[in-house]
C-alpha cells in the first residue's frame, strides 16, 4: 500500500517524479506533499492503469462551466448511470444505477448522454501514450489496462513507478483528464491498488504484505468472486478473506473444485497470469434501455433488427465472426433473461444475427414488459467459414449478397444512407405491415 512514511528508503513525488529522499515530508524539487514511500516503490513492474470518471471527466474537460457541477452520464429516466463524476459520488450516484434513483439523490446533477464516438476516440489517445511505455499493454475496457513495464528501465533511463507518473502526468497535459495507477507484484493486487485512492492516485501494493493486506477484507473483494458465490462461501462460514487463508488448497479444491485452487492463491495475493496485450474480445454486443417499458413484440423486433445491424458492423469492422447468438432482455421489475442458441455456423451477418435473436425473442414475448433489450455474438472466430450456402433457407444467399451490397453503399455515403428491409420495415407475425417509429437512445 502506498505509504507516507519515511522508513522505506527513497521515494517518488507523484506530481513531478523526482526522488525524494527518506526523511522528507513533501517534494525537495516543486514542494508537494504527495509523496509516496513503499519498499517495493522501485522494484515492481506490473501495473493497472484506469481512467478517472472518464467519460464526464471529457465531458468537463470540454465545457469548463460543469466543472464544478454534478455530472452524470447516461439515459434519460428509464436508463441507467454510464458514469458520474466524483462531486455525483458524493451524493451516493454509482455506475449501473437506474437514473430515477440517480436523480432523486443528485437532483441538481447535469445529465449528458454519452458520446461513445468522443470517448472512443480519446480511449485511443490514452492507449496510444500506453503504448509509447511498452508494447505489453493488456486493455480491459476503453479506459483502463494492465501494463508490464519489466525490462523498459533501459529504455526510460528510469524505474517504472518513475515511468508510470510521468506518463500520468502527460495524460493530465496533453489529453486533459486524469489516470490512477495501481502498482504492484502481479496484476490482481495492480487492479486493487489502482482503486485505492481515485481520483489521481498512485497506490503501490507489494507481494511481501499482500496476504495481510487482503485478510479483512470480505470475500466479494477477490476478482471473480460474484453475489451468488459470495452467498455461497457465506453458507459455508467463509466471509472474509482471513477465512480463506486459514483453509489449504486441498480442501478449497475439494469444496469448489478448480475455482478452489484459484482462491487459495488470490486470497494470498498470489497471481500467476501474464500481462496478454491484443487479447481478442469474448463477445460482440449492443443494447438499449427503453424510455418506458415495451411489451409490443412489432416494436421490440424492429429494436431487436437495429441492434442486430449494429452488432453486424462491429464485427464486420473487427474482421471476426460468431458461433452463438445472445439476446438479452430486462424486465420492469430489473430481472434479467438471458438465451442463447448456438448455430451450426458462424455468422457475421445482420440477417442471420436477427433471425436467430427474434425466434429467441418470440419465445420470451408473452405480454411481459421489458425495460431493456440486447443482442449479442460470443464464441469469436475467424471469419473465412462463416455464412456459408444454406442448402435449407435457399433465400440465405440473396439476403447475404443484398446485405453485402448495402455494406459497399453505407462505407462510401454513410451508415443512414440505406436501411436493410426489417429496419425500414418488415412484416410483423400477424402480417401486418408496421412503419418505423423513433428509436430509443443508445447505451452501450
Amino acid at each position: 500500500m502506498a505509504e507516507n512514511g519515511h522508513e522505506t528508503g527513497d521515494g517518488l513525488c507523484r506530481d513531478c517524479a523526482a526522488r525524494v529522499p527518506a526523511g522528507r515530508d513533501r517534494c525537495p524539487a516543486c514542494g508537494s506533499p504527495r509523496v509516496l514511500f513503499h519498499p517495493e516503490l522501485f522494484a515492481l513492474s506490473t501495473a493497472h492503469v484506469d481512467c478517472d470518471a472518464f467519460y464526464a471527466a471529457i465531458e468537463k474537460r470540454d465545457d469548463p462551466a460543469l466543472l464544478d457541477r454534478p455530472v452524470i452520464i447516461g439515459g434519460g429516466r428509464r436508463g441507467v448511470v454510464s458514469t458520474a463524476c466524483y462531486i455525483a459520488r458524493i451524493s451516493g450516484v454509482r455506475s449501473a444505477m437506474p437514473m430515477f434513483k440517480a436523480l432523486e439523490l443528485c437532483p441538481d446533477a447535469v445529465v449528458i448522454r454519452p458520446n461513445m464516438a468522443k470517448y472512443a476516440a480519446v480511449g485511443r489517445e490514452v492507449r496510444a501514450q500506453m503504448l509509447a511505455l511498452t508494447p505489453l499493454v493488456e486493455p480491459l475496457s476503453i479506459d483502463e489496462a494492465f501494463l508490464d513495464l519489466a525490462g523498459t528501465e533501459k529504455v526510460h533511463r528510469m524505474a517504472p513507478a518513475e515511468t508510470l507518473v510521468r506518463f500520468a502526468q502527460r495524460v493530465e497535459r496533453e489529453i486533459g483528464i486524469t489516470v490512477s495507477v495501481g502498482l504492484a507484484a502481479n496484476k490482481f493486487l495492480a487492479k486493487i491498488a489502482s482503486d485505492l485512492e481515485k481520483p489521481r492516485g498512485f497506490s503501490v501494493i507489494g507481494q511481501s504484505e499482500a496476504a495481510a493486506f487482503l485478510a479483512p477484507r470480505p470475500v466479494g473483494f477477490i476478482w471473480g468472486v460474484g453475489k451468488a458465490m459470495e452467498a455461497r462461501l457465506a453458507g459455508d462460514g467463509v466471509r472474509r478473506i482471513a477465512d480463506l487463508q486459514a483453509l489449504d488448497e486441498k480442501t478449497l479444491a475439494k469444496r469448489y473444485g478448480s475455482l478452489g485452487s484459484r482462491l487459495f492463491n488470490l486470497a494470498r495475493g498470489i497471481d500467476h497470469r501474464r500481462v496478454e496485450p491484443d487479447q481478442p474480445a469474448r463477445s460482440i454486443s449492443a443494447e438499449t434501455t427503453f424510455e418506458t417499458d415495451i411489451a409490443d413484440l412489432a416494436e421490440l423486433r424492429r429494436v431487436l433488427r437495429r441492434l442486430s445491424e449494429k452488432v453486424s458492423a462491429r464485427l464486420k469492422a473487427a474482421g471476426i465472426a460468431g458461433h452463438t447468438v445472445v439476446l438479452k432482455l430486462k424486465t420492469a421489475d430489473f430481472k434479467q433473461r438471458t438465451r442463447n442458441r448456438r448455430l451450426a455456423d458462424p455468422t457475421l451477418l445482420a440477417d442471420r444475427i436477427f433471425r436467430t435473436g427474434d425466434d429467441l425473442l418470440a419465445r420470451e414475448a408473452d405480454g411481459t414488459a421489458f425495460r431493456l433489450i440486447g443482442i449479442g455474438v460470443t464464441d469469436l472466430v475467424d471469419p473465412r467459414d462463416a455464412d456459408p450456402v444454406d442448402l435449407v433457407d435457399d433465400g440465405l444467399g440473396r439476403r447475404a449478397a443484398a446485405e453485402r451490397a448495402m455494406d459497399k453503399v453505407r462505407a462510401k455515403f454513410g451508415d443512414k444512407t440505406v436501411a436493410l428491409g426489417l429496419t425500414a420495415e418488415f412484416t410483423a407475425p400477424a402480417g401486418r405491415r408496421v412503419k418505423p417509429a423513433q428509436m430509443p437512445p443508445d447505451e452501450d
